[in-house]
């Protein structure tokens, strides 16, 4: 029998190490940018990475409303609410949407790319996003994230 053993190292919550990272969404396109962000608030840049164990950072979204929407989905794609009551749907074209609330459309993009269920809604609040250049969370040393 061999001398060598190996063992799979599993994450738990007093091993993990959450780290702060800025993100510029200046000239980025939605989708490739929120799937970088959904990697890192779960935790895959990081080499224990364990899917039932939040091993994710916290991520700060800044210029969010000077992303990009390649071809036509600016005007094609529909973001759709619906409170429940008959005629309560309502549509709102991408672009207007990101003139409008450009937090929404990232947040959005974000999060159905995340698990959908309790560790998904946990790893949501670690992620802000703003509109201008500027953050609130500077006592946090944030490193700059580039992509």
């Amino acid at each position: 029998m061999s001398k060598l053993h190996f063992t799979t190292k599993h994450a738990n919550a007093a091993t993990v190490q959450h780290n702060w990272y800025v993100v510029d969404g200046t000239n980025q396109t939605v989708g490739r940018i929120a799937s970088k962000i959904a990697g890192v608030l779960r935790g895959k840049n990081k080499a224990y990475y364990t899917p039932h164990v939040d091993c994710g950072d916290y991520v700060i979204l800044i210029n969010c409303e000077k992303v990009l929407f390649t071809g036509k989905k600016g005007e094609q794609k529909q973001y759709i609410n619906y409170s429940g009551y008959p005629g309560g749907k309502k549509e709102e074209a991408a672009e207007d949407l990101l003139k409008r609330r450009p937090e929404v459309v990232m947040e959005r993009a974000v999060k159905g790319m995340l698990p959908k269920n309790r560790l998904g809604r946990k790893m949501i609040k670690k992620f802000f996003v703003y509109a201008g250049g500027t953050h609130q969370h500077s006592a946090q040393q944030p490193k700059e994230l580039k992509f």
